[in-house]
């Protein structure tokens, strides 16, 4: 039976042994009630990490994103936020539909950033004819690509200055976090944990309020943090609580999230070298043009001859169990269920496809 390499997305892990340990032995009460020993001990973890009051579990980052965009945001009101961002393209218009919160969508420079004269001049004069400029959404890492610290700064500065909320979401902020603090220490070793929640903390503290996702990248099955004041994190239990995100005993989740924050951030550095191999084993193939990932994404495009055989790439691929996806370019993940092997049989299925 063929191996099958899932690189569609590092939401497709499955719980290790001992995560699912952890889960079983989690004590449990009524979060709704606010006395899940184990929901009370997570939101209290990812606070203290990065610096926070107060945190909120919900079972979706799409959730805490909404809970986010609609605390610091009233009917009428606006952010901005980029075109690729994933609370702007890629949750349904929620902020939208559920808040009557207008999106301002920028153009995202080849780094990822917004440019600063974006959203300088993005921002609305106070007047009846304009919605109501209030927060600046920012997304790290975006689509793999790590928003330069000293930009984060002087985005949020600028945000700040001019009195809007700064929310960041960081589904993947600890993949950011490994890819700042390998930058720092100049790539001669790999980061610590230490080393790794300093630079979280940093980006984090840029920032009002801020998600994170633990099914992405850290392999826990379900759930995300929204971390603020806990002034912020009343109103945003509000919101969760009319979207539906009560989950009762949803401690052997949160415990499943503790687990991932105790034993797999480190290891996101083996994700990221494991993309780099990837982006090199793909490297000089004709028709294919390779972005070279940051941290755990790689992005690949079709030109020439190939630039309409996406289709039928991902068929082939298929037939020797390797998955992607293809919806707007082809995207590589790799996770905590990727090896070397993984990857090299992508490789090789990639090349037999293009006969290079």
């Amino acid at each position: 039976m063929t191996k099958i390499t899932d690189l569609r997305s590092d939401t497709v892990t499955q719980p290790t042994a001992a995560m699912r340990a952890a889960m079983l032995a989690a004590p449990l009460g009524d979060d709704v009630f606010a006395d899940d020993p184990s929901v009370n001990a997570l939101q209290e973890k990812i606070a203290g990490l990065l610096g926070f009051e107060a945190a909120l579990f919900v079972p979706t980052g799409t959730q805490s994103n909404l809970c986010a965009l609609l605390s610091h945001c009233q009917r009428g009101d606006e952010y901005i936020v980029g075109q690729y961002a994933h609370a702007y393209r890629w949750e349904g218009g929620g902020g939208a539909v559920f808040g009557s919160v207008q999106p301002q969508p920028l153009a995202h420079q080849p780094d990822g950033t917004l440019a600063l004269t974006d959203i300088e001049e993005a921002i609305k004069p106070d007047d009846a004819h304009f919605a109501r400029t209030k927060l600046l959404a920012l997304e790290n890492t975006l689509g793999g690509k790590l928003l330069p610290f000293d930009y984060v700064q002087e985005a949020t500065a600028l945000a700040k200055a001019r009195g809007l909320s700064r929310h960041l979401d960081g589904a993947r902020l600890f993949n950011a976090a490994v890819a700042q603090a390998a930058l720092a220490m100049k790539g001669s070793t790999t980061p610590g944990y230490v080393q790794v929640m300093a630079e979280a903390r940093a980006i984090a503290q840029c920032f009002d309020s801020v998600s994170v996702c633990f099914s992405k990248g850290l392999g826990a099955p379900v759930g995300s943090a929204l971390c603020g004041s806990r002034e912020f994190i009343a109103r945003a239990h509000r919101i969760r609580k009319m979207a539906g995100g009560g989950m009762r005993q949803s401690g052997m989740l949160a415990a499943a999230a503790s687990y991932a924050l105790d034993h797999h951030v480190e290891r996101l550095a083996q994700d990221h070298a494991l993309a780099r191999r990837l982006a090199d084993g793909l490297a000089g193939i004709e028709g294919l043009t390779v972005e070279a990932p940051q941290t755990n994404i790689v992005f690949v495009d079709l030109s020439g001859a190939a630039r309409d055989q996406s289709a039928a790439l991902m068929a082939h691929l298929s037939t020797k169990g390797v998955r992607a996806t293809g919806l707007y370019r082809l995207r590589f993940v790799t996770h905590l269920d990727v090896d070397p092997a993984g990857v090299d049989q992508a490789v090789s299925a990639i090349r037999q496809f293009f006969k290079a």
